[in-house]
């Protein structure tokens, strides 16, 4: 990363690509791969959706929203910024054309058409969300979360750069304004620790707590490793250790003051207000979150579907299929009579 941005200072990284500055983002991975014995041999550079589908089809393209979060892409234009390769030192020609949600990239061998659809999974996710209203935040919760809003446009203010927040490809243009956020992990990785798998029981439990319980910040870097995570996380709220009710409490009273925090920032920054935050993901089926974030947020939550991901990209197949039409609002409005909703209002 300190070489990536000795080459193209952070400011304007962002500027170009509006994206959070993130270890893995394959901008770092390609330039630390030019240091490797096998870079003279590389023919063209694919994200893993495009490879499969360059398997059924033989058609070489790059989806535009998994484009989006490689850091290549120019933000403003949805194309690849020529001046950030040649700063970097890597060959344009190496890069697929982009194509959009929503194209057919070709045939398999059959003669089956081959739909391109929001590779990245919570671009399909996002449109997956069943909303019925523009003014809507979401959280896309599982093992991690992502808490943020749809744009018109990427908001590249330096606040939000400071923010560390990210303008991601979104399916017809949209921007997905968001923020990564802890998850579900800590919970899970907890739970492997106990030996334990009753998570239903166990938030049950958890529910029947008092409010106003430890919390603690579900982002620190303390928190993202396996093993030992209820030693941890009894460590970050100055205690010795602490039962599992009371730490999966803490967990779930964590993560929901995380979501508000950050909705409330991302409204901030994009100069919006937000009537409704929609869970959707494993996280949708989780009571207590979904109440929590209901109540420290002060705004209705509406939870679910869980598989919120396959049926946004399911919507955006039937509307190239001729299916269904119209717009992600017409979509999601198909969506959000379709699927069983549970709503929570703010206590």
């Amino acid at each position: 990363i300190d070489d990536v941005h000795a080459m193209v200072p952070p400011d304007e990284l962002f500027a170009v690509n509006g994206l959070q500055f993130l270890p893995f983002t394959t901008l770092y991975q390609l330039v630390a791969e030019q240091r490797g014995g096998l870079w003279e041999q590389v023919a063209d550079v694919v994200l893993l959706p495009d490879l499969l589908a360059h398997g059924l089809t033989g058609e070489l393209r790059t989806e535009a929203t998994n484009a989006s979060t490689t850091g290549l892409l120019d933000v403003r234009t949805g194309r690849w910024s020529t001046d950030l390769l040649d700063r970097l030192g890597l060959p344009a020609e190496v890069l697929p054309p982009i194509e959009a949600p929503g194209a057919q990239r070709g045939t398999d061998h059959r003669g089956i058409p081959v739909v391109t659809v929001g590779s990245h999974d919570t671009a399909s996710a996002v449109v997956g969300v069943p909303a019925t209203t523009e003014a809507f935040a979401y959280i896309a919760s599982g093992t991690w979360s992502l808490v943020g809003l749809e744009r018109p446009a990427p908001v590249l203010t330096p606040a939000a750069m400071a923010a560390n927040f990210t303008n991601e490809g979104g399916v017809d243009g949209r921007t997905r304004f968001l923020r990564n956020v802890g998850g579900l992990w800590l919970l899970q990785e907890s739970m492997r620790t106990w030996g334990r798998d009753d998570v239903a029981g166990l938030v049950a439990e958890a529910a029947a707590l008092p409010d106003g319980g430890p919390v603690i910040d579900v982002d620190a870097p303390a928190l993202v490793p396996p093993g030992d995570l209820p030693g941890r996380i009894a460590a970050a709220v100055g205690r010795r250790d602490l039962d599992p009710v009371v730490t999966a409490r803490c967990i779930i009273d964590s993560l929901a003051t995380a979501f508000t925090r950050t909705v409330r920032e991302a409204e901030a920054l994009a100069g919006t207000t937000v009537e409704v935050i929609h869970i959707v993901g494993g996280g949708s089926a989780n009571d207590l979150l979904c109440r929590r974030t209901a109540s420290l947020a002060g705004r209705p939550v509406v939870a679910g579907p869980v598989e919120a991901t396959a049926l946004g990209n399911v919507l955006v197949q039937a509307r190239a299929a001729g299916a269904l039409a119209g717009s992600l609002a017409d979509l999601r409005a198909v969506l959000a009579a379709s699927v069983d909703l549970r709503r929570f209002a703010p206590a």
